[in-house]
C-alpha cells in the first residue's frame, strides 16, 4: 500500500467517526503501521474553566482515533477495524492554547488481533500529556 492510499484510508476513517469531526481531528502524517493526529486546542473542548485545560475525553478520542488509523495503514491489516482494548495513562494536564499531537504505532499484528502503542503530546513543547495501549479487531 502507498502512501497516497494509506492517507485516503486514514481520512476516510477520520472522517466516517462523528465524534473525530466534532472535536476537528486532523491526520498529520500516514505511514506503514503509523499514525499523527492533532487535536487543535478549542475551547468548547475545556474541561475545567479555571484552568482552560481540554478534558481527557476528548484526548481519549484523539488517541483511540490514531491508533485506529495506525493498525488500518499496517502493510498487513484491514480496512476497518475497531477498538477492542484501550488503556490510557494520563501522565499531566496538556498546556491551555495549545493544540495536542498523538502519535500512534501497531507495533504487532496477529490473524484476529493488533496491538498499538501511542502518546499524545503539547503540539509546541513535545512534551508527554498520556500515554496508551490498545489492543484492535483484524478482519478480512
Amino acid at each position: 500500500m502507498d502512501d497516497a492510499t494509506r492517507r485516503q484510508i486514514a481520512q476516510q476513517f477520520i472522517e466516517a467517526i462523528p465524534h473525530a469531526n466534532a472535536l476537528s481531528i486532523r491526520l498529520d502524517s500516514i505511514g506503514s503501521g503509523e499514525a499523527e493526529m492533532v487535536l487543535p486546542y478549542d475551547r468548547r473542548l475545556i474541561g475545567d474553566p479555571e484552568t482552560g485545560v481540554i478534558a481527557g475525553g476528548a484526548v481519549s478520542t484523539l488517541m483511540d482515533t490514531c491508533c485506529g488509523a495506525a493498525v488500518m495503514s499496517h502493510p498487513d491489516a484491514p480496512r476497518v477495524t475497531a477498538t477492542l482494548d484501550l488503556r490510557i495513562e494520563y501522565m499531566r494536564a496538556a498546556r491551555p492554547g495549545d493544540a495536542i499531537t498523538a502519535r500512534a504505532t501497531c507495533h504487532h499484528m496477529t490473524r484476529s488481533v493488533a496491538f498499538v502503542r501511542a502518546v499524545a503530546t503539547d503540539s509546541e513543547t513535545g512534551t508527554p500529556v498520556a500515554t496508551a495501549t490498545g489492543s484492535f479487531t483484524v478482519t478480512n
